[in-house]
């Protein structure tokens, strides 16, 4: 067995469960490790099993809210009672919201990737990510609305489309749009995760095609998913206790230095 092959994909796992839940790029911190430490694996499998960990990892968390929207929604369906109706136009949001990232990553995804995924764009990116987040602090705390309309769906969908670049959060870019839209930091953050799911999956259905099953490393994929499940659990928790005191800034602070020094790292090798 390769251990150091296999160390690095447990490492790159372990990045990838950590942050994607973060409002600081699970993508871009895949860019920016691989040059860093020389971790490059460059296989799409890889990529698949990873965020598969997390997706597992945030079903599994939200998984009462996800069972109580299918059965309401089966029952809405079969009865059109008003007691179902909510959560059938909560399911019907999910839905919309996904629409927008969906189709410019149908038809852009690899044209994105090509030109975008490099230091220089992470750093850029991640600096657009703090000046986001900063600007939406005082929000996190204050916003008291909870019912999402369609506005904000569709809102939350169009920033969403941000997060296709690599150094754009996803949950970062939804949570701004939620918080732009004075929606309460908890079910702003409930409705970024449970969009996840969907927009997670139709990702993975469409890398799917591009697949190469010779470059199938048993252990470190089933490392790599391990781990990138626990640390997707642990990180959810973590970032939902830690943003409900108001600390959603120091994130907007680790992406401004990080975004700094990845800059200044592309100006360095070009020098040296």
């Amino acid at each position: 067995m390769n251990i150091i092959l296999l160390l690095k994909y447990l490492f790159l796992g372990f990045i990838q469960g950590f942050t994607e839940p973060l409002p600081i790029s699970s993508s871009g911190h895949l860019v920016l490790f691989q040059e860093l430490l020389s971790l490059s694996i460059e296989d799409l499998n890889f990529e698949i099993i990873v965020n598969l960990g997390s997706l597992f990892a945030i079903v599994f968390l939200f998984r009462h809210d996800l069972w109580r929207l299918i059965k309401h929604d089966i029952l809405f369906l079969k009865t059109r009672r008003d007691e179902y109706k909510q959560d059938f136009i909560y399911s019907f949001l999910l839905v919309l919201a996904v629409i927008p990232a969906g189709i410019v990553g149908l038809l852009l995804k690899d044209w994105i990737e090509d030109t975008f995924k490099n230091v220089l764009s992470v750093g850029l990116s991640l600096l657009v990510t703090a000046i986001a987040l900063y600007f939406v602090q005082k929000e996190s705390t204050e916003n008291t609305k909870e019912v999402i309309s369609t506005k904000d769906a569709i809102t939350i969908g169009l920033f969403q489309v941000f997060s296709l670049l690599p150094g754009i959060s996803r949950s970062g870019s939804t949570m701004v749009g939620g918080l732009s839209r004075k929606i309460k930091f908890e079910d702003v953050m409930r409705f970024s995760f449970l969009l996840y799911i969907p927009i997670s999956l139709a990702t993975m259905v469409l890398a799917v095609r591009d697949i190469d099953t010779s470059t199938v490393f048993i252990t470190g994929y089933v490392g790599a998913f391990l781990v990138s499940i626990v640390t997707t659990y642990f990180a959810v928790l973590w970032f939902f206790r830690l943003v409900r005191k108001g600390n959603l800034k120091y994130f907007a602070y680790y992406c401004l230095v990080v975004g700094f020094l990845a800059i200044g790292y592309v100006f360095i090798v070009e020098v040296i």
